[in-house]
């Protein structure tokens, strides 16, 4: 099939893409102290250069103490920043279009055993459902939090990004907010309800939004997946997603970017669409879909070594020209290829690179 649906532009508010490709946020871990190097900026760049749409950065954390696990992703404050100033000046430089994710792990622990900053912020004191392992945060954590989140926006228009993302997704702080099995709070920051747990990620919306001006695109990216929980679903059925969804898009959210580990299998039964068609159609915003575009299995595969091959994107490119989404996320395929957009337009998809465990271990 022609991927024409690829490299149609895509124009929102502000932002005005060549196509609809959009690079995806995946950890890096190649920022020593927090502080992203030239090495960083180029590794973005080329993809940049090589007719990727938007490049969504690796998760980049908010100002607290505990917003991350490994003391090499990058930080969004202090001494960081004028190092984000460069990498947007190469993105832009090579014509590209960048957001940052930002980020904050909440009780997701890393590997690091000599890195594990406290305290911790969870919603109920649990990394997983019945893991209790502290207090809950306290209402000065939550407020200080969300004008966390707020800062670290308004900085990046600052610096002139083009778009902001949220980390709302994989079992992360935002996340554990959303999910009943980490939050079991009984105040206004929790409840039986999605809509009432849905409260702190909408305020986090509600501040960006204010602190971004009105122009500026506000993606959030969410899952029903957690990685505590691979089977796990915070909405069950039609309804259950629209009382999540509805209230962080009145609260300000533009675009959802909704991660599934494989994008072509139906959110709910008796309907073809996935996540993202189906918040499309809930809302009415713009949507990303994203899992394992391009490649033969899902990412989590890739972690215990698995390897992909590149696979047809036929199903992909026809559901994009039906409308069912309007922007795609392409993630293991570009870490292992910068060139894959343009060898998708260029139809020279013999050339495509496979993924392996290593692509992750280097900034090619």
């Amino acid at each position: 099939m022609s991927a024409n649906p690829l490299f149609e532009p895509f124009q929102f508010k502000s932002l005005r893409l060549k196509n609809r490709i959009v690079m995806a946020p995946m950890t890096r871990s190649f920022s020593p102290a927090g502080v992203p190097t030239a090495e960083v900026a180029a590794y973005y760049a080329r993809r940049a250069a090589a007719e990727v749409g938007l490049i969504v950065t690796e998760g980049t954390v908010v100002e607290r103490q505990a917003a991350k696990n490994d003391p090499d992703v990058p930080n969004f404050y202090g001494e960081a920043l004028p190092a984000w100033g460069k990498v947007v000046e190469a993105v832009h430089g090579q014509g590209g279009l960048i957001a940052p994710q930002l980020w904050h792990v909440g009780a997701v622990r890393g590997r690091h055993e000599d890195y594990k900053p406290q305290p911790v912020d969870s919603p109920s004191g649990m990394s997983r459902p019945g893991k209790v392992f502290g207090a809950p945060m306290s209402e000065e954590a939550i407020a200080d939090t969300v004008a966390a989140f707020a800062r670290a926006a308004r900085d990046a228009v600052r610096l002139g990004f083009d778009a902001i993302e949220l980390h709302g997704a994989h079992g992360y702080l935002i996340d554990q907010f959303l999910w009943e099995g980490t939050n079991a709070r009984d105040d206004a920051w929790g409840g039986r309800s999605l809509a009432e747990r849905a409260r702190f990620a909408a305020a986090i919306v509600r501040e960006t939004r204010r602190a971004i001006g009105a122009e500026v695109p506000l993606i959030i990216r969410l899952s029903q997946w957690k990685q505590q929980d691979y089977g796990a679903r915070l909405a069950g059925t039609p309804e259950e997603m629209r009382q999540w969804l509805e209230p962080l898009a009145d609260a300000g959210v533009d675009i959802f970017h909704c991660s599934q580990r494989r994008f072509w299998e139906p959110e709910f039964a008796g309907s073809e669409l996935n996540f993202a068609g189906w918040a499309k159609k809930l809302t009415g915003k713009a949507v990303i879909t994203v899992g394992s575009v391009g490649l033969s299995g899902d990412f989590i595969g890739a972690f215990g070594g698995e390897s992909s091959q590149p696979a047809s994107l036929d199903a992909l490119l026809e559901r994009l020209a039906r409308g069912e989404f309007d922007l795609v996320a392409v993630g293991r395929a570009l870490l292992a290829d910068p060139q894959w957009a343009v060898k998708i337009r260029e139809n020279r998809t013999a050339e495509l690179n496979d993924f392996e465990r290593s692509s992750m271990a280097t900034l090619y």
